[in-house]
């Protein structure tokens, strides 16, 4: 048994072949709506118009998904004031816009020994940008790389 629902046809509940002949009969098909229910609802429609449907209401919610934009901004180990304060404007930008940002210190060859100026470092950009983002994640090294992430905060 299951309930049969359609444009044209009044709510009925019949058994599966009745609904099928039904469909037949009107040149549509029978698509499971919900299976779950008790009992299974079942419409009469164009199955190709249906796919149609379903594919687009798919597209708009996609559409209406928030994209995530994550800018990268690189720093050495012995970045001067005005090379941070630069990249430091460019940060507070990318925030303002809504996109996430990940700076990272890289450390070449032997200046991995100054991890601490690189700790430090990303620490007074994490200070620096506190009323513009919070931070997603406090900095740690991956392999050559000290990272931290920011995200925007949210506009009142």
């Amino acid at each position: 048994m299951v309930r049969v629902v359609g444009d044209d046809i009044e709510t009925a509940v019949m058994s599966i072949q009745d609904a099928l002949r039904l469909a037949d009969q009107m040149e549509l098909d029978l698509v499971e709506i919900s299976p779950n229910a008790d009992p299974p609802v079942c419409k009469i429609v164009d199955y190709q118009k249906f796919l149609y449907q379903q594919k687009k209401k798919q597209k708009e919610i996609k559409a209406k998904a928030a994209k995530v934009v994550v800018k990268e901004i690189r720093f050495g180990p012995n970045t001067d004031d005005h090379d941070y304060n630069f990249k430091l404007k460019h940060a507070m930008k990318f925030l303002e816009e809504g996109a996430k940002v990940r700076a990272y210190v890289f450390f070449k060859g032997r200046s991995i020994l100054f991890k601490e100026q690189g700790e430090v470092l990303l620490l007074r950009f994490a200070n620096d940008l506190e009323e513009y983002g919070k931070v997603e994640q406090l900095p740690r090294l991956e392999g050559k790389r000290m990272i931290i992430s920011f995200s925007p905060k949210k506009k009142k």
